[in-house]
This record gives C-alpha cells, structure tokens and sequence, in this order.
C-alpha cells in the first residue's frame, strides 16, 4: 500500500514537473539546487587551483577590463544588474555583489571561473583565459559591493 501511495506521488509530480527556464522554480527546488551547487563547488575548488598573482592592485585593474569583456554581459558593469541575455536564463545571472556570492572562497571563485557551472547559464573560461586573468577577474569581483556601495551614497 505505501509503495503504491509513493509510485503515485512521484507520477503526479512528474506531471507537473516543467524543464522550461522561464518560470521561476520553487522555493524547494531553488534550496535543492543551491545546496548541490555550493557542496559540488566546494568540494571541486580543493585540488589544481593555481596561486594568485602577488601584486593585487594591478590584478584588480586589470580584472576590472577582463570583466568588461567577459562578464558584463551578463551580470551588467556593477555585478548586481543583470543585462538582458542574463535576465532570459534560468538561473538568472547571479547578483555578485550579494552575501551568496562574496562568501564562497577565492579558490571557490576561481573554479566557478574557470569552469562554469552545468546547467546554468555561466560558461567556463580555461580554454580562453588564463589562470592570471582568472585571478584578476576573482580580485575584481571582491571589490564589486564596495563599487556598489559607493554608488549608492552618490544617488
């Protein structure tokens, strides 16, 4: 009886279950997903990530141009917009000034740089960037809520 209940439950689940990006998922599966990522990553980001250039403020002035080429399609110049292709996506682009993002790691960072995410909209960049301009798009990322910050009060 309870196998039957179960096998009907996960029929009438299937039914209404929807692979079409544009409605927002949710909130169970959106929690699902978020977990998964963040373990996955974490777990990916522990081996094979190459050391940070030393010199920081050069790494971030030149990530600041690496994101304008890369990046700002999508996640929009100050990181929080999100510019058309990355409003038509799901998931949408990531706000990378948000708690969610600035408290994966560095070496988190890298790798979702570096290799992409599955599934979603954020493509790998290791055939076409180096590993210093990686870097450099991970040190300009950090200054990303201090940039938003700033133009905030200015408003």
């Amino acid at each position: 009886m309870v196998v039957v209940l179960v096998v009907m439950l996960t029929v009438i689940a299937l039914m209404r279950f929807d692979l079409a990006a544009l409605p927002e998922p949710g909130p169970v599966e959106t929690r699902l997903a978020n977990l998964s990522k963040r373990y996955f990553v974490y777990r990916s980001s522990r081996q094979g990530i190459p050391p940070r250039p030393m010199d920081t403020k050069a790494s971030v002035v030149s990530g600041s141009t690496q994101y304008g080429l890369d990046c700002d399609v999508c996640h929009a110049a100050d990181g929080r917009s999100q510019q058309p292709p990355g409003q038509l996506m799901y998931p949408r682009a990531t706000d990378l000034t948000s708690k969610q993002v600035q408290s994966y790691s560095d070496q988190e960072l890298f790798w979702i740089i570096q290799n992409g995410i599955r599934y979603t909209g954020m493509p790998g960049f290791r055939d076409v960037e180096s590993p210093d301009h990686i870097w450099d798009v991970v040190n300009y990322v950090r200054t990303l809520p201090a940039q938003s910050k700033e133009g905030d009060e200015t408003k």
